[in-house]
């Protein structure tokens, strides 16, 4: 049975290089961070400030719908250009029925699309999905979850992100409560929004463009035996 999962509840803390962080990095120091989204454009809203300001990490994106999207799967391409990142879609169902997806599928989807399966960081979404309410949002968290649980995906440390929307009254803020939050530079923060309007093509009304948080939060988790010898994860 796996172990359970431990808050980080420090915002500034350390996360231990365990063996799993050990074959996430390379011999070269190079480190490898894994982000798991339900949709194109939810890695740049939720993340894509932490992002910018880690382009020496190396990064990959696994969007498990809209790979047929002649709009939004081109566009995707393009931002992982931007990102400096890899990545690849899958073509999950993501109709406005929102019909749950069986727990294996989502995993067995998200495995399809990786290229290795360790890695120093993973982020994903949270247990509520960020705003009211999208189930493919949390199905996909809970599969990363799940995964990481099982040993089938390693890592010392996995962030989920931490929004809420009052239940529709407002539109996506940072969880007061999170362990870490990120309020970004103002440079950092036009260039996710130029992600958002110039490179997806959000209109500037639209809600996407007026959600794009300029503070980014996260849920942290880390195994208990995951500090050993210290090393520290960027903090913006």
């Amino acid at each position: 049975m796996a172990a359970p999962l431990k808050p980080v509840n420090d915002q500034r803390s350390m996360v231990g290089k365990s063996e799993e962080t050990q074959q996430g990095s390379d011999r070269n120091g190079k480190h490898y961070g894994l982000i798991v989204v339900a949709h194109p454009d939810d890695e740049t809203l939720w993340t894509g400030g932490y992002l910018l300001m880690h382009p020496e990490w190396s990064w990959y994106i696994a969007c498990l719908t809209r790979s047929s999207d002649p709009d939004r799967a081109p566009k995707f391409r393009q931002v992982l250009r931007r990102y400096g990142a890899a990545g690849e879609m899958a073509d999950m169902d993501d109709g406005p029925e929102q019909t749950p997806l069986p727990k294996d599928l989502l995993k067995s989807t998200i495995l399809s699309l990786l290229m290795r399966t360790s890695f120093d960081l993973i982020l994903t979404h949270g247990a509520h999905g960020e705003y009211t309410r999208h189930r493919r949002h949390e199905e996909t968290g809970e599969a990363v979850l799940s995964l990481w649980l099982e040993g089938r995906i390693t890592t010392s440390s996995l962030w989920r992100f931490a929004y809420h929307d009052r239940q529709k009254t407002i539109l996506p803020q940072a969880e007061a409560h999170a362990d870490r939050i990120f309020t970004l530079p103002e440079p950092i923060w036009q260039e996710k929004y130029a992600v958002i309007t110039g490179l997806y093509g959000f209109d500037p009304l639209s809600w996407e463009a007026r959600t794009t948080p300029r503070r980014e939060a996260f849920l942290c988790f880390s195994f208990p035996n995951a500090i050993s010898n210290s090393t520290t994860l960027p903090n913006g």
